[in-house]
């Protein structure tokens, strides 16, 4: 069998091993947290909130619960995976096996992905406690689901490659990255705000990837589909070439 498909398969097999054997830190969590926006801002809040496009409030929030799941939970996987190979010194074999840059970075990326859409299955389950939401385009909403698990996947790799300590791989999420879900249209439709928040909420890549996410479910978007899915393939082909250039180069690996 070819070096670099072993490879590809090891690494792999070992993501989905460490999160499924520690379910309670990776996949319950998520889940519970999501429940309690759909119970909180669905349930008590949105039934004093009218209809968005004819769709429910509580339907409306479910795409964009389903993929701050997805997002945070293929970012954390990553980023915490391979600072935890570069904190234990384990990396090193990687620097001196045949397995290729690109193989290095698929593997740990498809973990990710793998994280993000088991939960975001989770919790869309999860959403049939409250409502039955409607499917309009089932192949935009997979489409969408797995390039935004990529997105960040591939970000989590580059926060971990740039990690020195356990600190730096939290720094992002919670001052970056949680700040713009909450801000990424999730709990609103930026139709809604002012002409010059509008605008600004454009700068938001994460907006892109809930609109887009949202017009798979009910067939309806504040910004054309296809413009956020290239946007969403650019992402990909960026932070994928970022990761390439910063693993040939060793940033953050070799002393």
């Amino acid at each position: 069998m070819n070096h670099n498909l072993v490879a590809f398969n090891t690494i792999v097999r070992k993501e989905v091993t460490r999160f499924l054997r520690i379910w309670t830190q990776t996949l319950l969590p998520p889940v519970i947290t999501q429940s309690l926006y759909f119970l909180i801002f669905g349930a008590f809040i949105g039934s004093q909130i009218n209809d968005i496009n004819g769709v429910s409030y509580m339907a409306f929030i479910i795409p964009g619960l389903v993929m701050m799941g997805v997002i945070n939970s293929a970012y954390m996987n990553v980023v915490s995976s391979f600072y935890s190979s570069k904190f234990m010194k384990n990396y090193e074999e990687f620097m001196v096996s045949p397995a290729s840059n690109e193989v290095i970075i698929f593997g740990y990326v498809i973990g990710g992905v793998l994280r993000g859409l088991m939960v975001g299955v989770l919790v869309f389950m999860v959403s049939f406690v409250f409502i039955r939401p409607e499917i309009s385009n089932p192949g935009i909403i997979l489409l969408f689901i797995i390039l935004t698990a990529l997105v960040f996947a591939l970000g989590g790799l580059i926060n971990g490659i740039f990690a020195k300590n356990w600190d730096d791989i939290s720094i992002f999420p919670t001052f970056v990255l949680t700040p713009l879900t909450y801000l990424g249209g999730v709990f609103y439709s930026i139709k809604d705000l002012p002409g010059v928040w509008q605008t600004v909420s454009k700068f938001n890549p994460i907006l892109y990837m809930v609109d887009g996410f949202r017009y798979g479910f009910y067939g309806f978007s504040d910004i054309p589909v296809y413009y956020s899915l290239l946007m969403l393939i650019g992402f990909t082909a960026i932070l994928f070439g970022i990761n390439i250039y910063l693993l040939k180069k060793g940033t953050g690996l070799k002393s």
